[in-house]
């Protein structure tokens, strides 16, 4: 329960400056949409090796260290990211934020596999979800608030966000881990072996799909040059996280009594409806629906996947396991970021966004044909 309450404050942190970053560096500081892309990309793939690193070692050297390092380094990258008058500040504030969210993820999910029986996984991890998306409708409600009081001052606003990531660390403390004591009695090796075969099949089809993903901060960039006001555009984004919020227990309650594959396929379907609705449409109206569909997407996806990792997962390695996941899902950004944030710049929003809706229909096909071969 305490970690979904730091993960809470946490996320009210990041999502309170999340959808204001596509205004602070192409508006404020002057970017371009590809800096924005790769500055993304590069900020996922440090927390991809970080998790690389954190999520094995936790396995032997126990989950709560991570934890506090991982959620105090991320406010300190927070800070930078406010401060930066210039785009390579900003740059590195976003890689600092991520390496804390590496640090952190990997043996903050290990200690939910840690505390829960496998039948149960999916709940788990759908009610962190739910934490979690809470914090993030919090946060731009904040944003909003501030933009109200602030008169629009877009970097005023991003300075409240220090705030929760203070209360967020300070809560760390108060994690049990009782891995801790069982490395004391056992003393775990220093590598528990290659994971199974099994496991490293599902790693690789859900990194393979994440290749498609191209970062939500596009999509809000989108709503901005259709001409959402930046108001609107937080707005809209706390919608998208009320709906995940609503959506991400039921979806991991689904996929502990159905199948991982079949509930991932659905928020993948999710996903390329949005996508495509948002690459043509000028209608405010229909950018909203969208943007609603589209909250399905990660409810569908984010807490099952790390649920059907952890239920491939072996006492041993379920630091390791989730790490190597999470790891490869942040470099599939960094590669979705760089093509996407490129494409942009060159060829408008069309093209990048329907490839991405394209890529994820074929993502949910192989799901579905991978759910239907484990059954037979």
């Amino acid at each position: 329960m305490i970690l979904t309450v730091v993960s809470l404050a946490q996320d009210a942190a990041s999502e309170l400056l999340y959808p204001l970053l596509p205004i602070l560096l192409t508006t404020v500081i002057g970017a371009a949409p590809l800096a924005l892309g790769l500055i993304e990309g590069c900020a996922e793939a440090a927390a991809g090796f970080t998790k690389l690193y954190s999520g094995r070692a936790s396995d032997r050297l126990g989950r709560k260290p991570f934890v506090v390092a991982g959620y105090s380094v991320a406010g300190i990258g927070k800070l930078f990211v406010i401060t930066a008058t210039a785009w390579p500040l900003f740059f590195l504030g976003r890689v600092v934020d991520r390496i804390g969210k590496g640090l952190r993820s990997t043996p903050r999910d290990a200690l939910i596999h840690d505390s829960v029986s496998k039948e149960h996984l999916g709940k788990a991890f759908g009610f962190h979800r739910m934490g979690d998306n809470l914090g993030a409708v919090i946060g731009p409600l904040l944003a909003l608030a501030g933009l109200a009081l602030l008169n629009g001052d877009v970097r005023r606003v991003a300075a409240w966000a220090i705030v929760p990531a203070l209360i967020s660390a300070f809560l760390t403390f108060f994690v049990k881990d009782k891995t801790r004591a069982e490395i004391k009695k056992e003393p775990r090796p220093p590598d528990s072996g290659p994971l199974p075969t099994p496991l490293k099949r599902a790693i690789a089809i859900l990194v393979i799909i994440q290749l498609t993903n191209i970062p939500d901060a596009l999509l809000l960039l989108r709503l901005h040059d259709i001409g959402f006001t930046t108001n609107g555009v937080v707005l809209a984004y706390v919608l998208f996280s009320a709906v995940t919020m609503l959506l991400a227990f039921p979806g991991g309650y689904l996929a502990d009594k159905f199948s991982p594959h079949a509930v991932y396929a659905a928020g993948l379907v999710a996903f390329a409806l949005a996508y495509f609705t948002l690459g043509y449409t000028s209608s405010h109206l229909v950018a909203i629906g969208a943007l609603i569909l589209y909250g399905v997407f990660p409810a569908l996806t984010d807490g099952v996947g790390k649920a059907w990792i952890a239920g491939l997962s072996e006492k041993e390695h379920k630091g390791k396991a989730q790490g190597t996941y999470q790891a490869f899902m942040n470099f599939a950004v960094l590669g979705a970021g760089l093509w996407g944030g490129l494409m942009w710049t060159q060829k408008g929003h069309e093209l990048p966004l329907m490839i991405a809706a394209g890529g994820a229909l074929l993502g949910a096909f192989l799901l579905l044909i991978e759910n239907f071969r484990n059954r037979s």
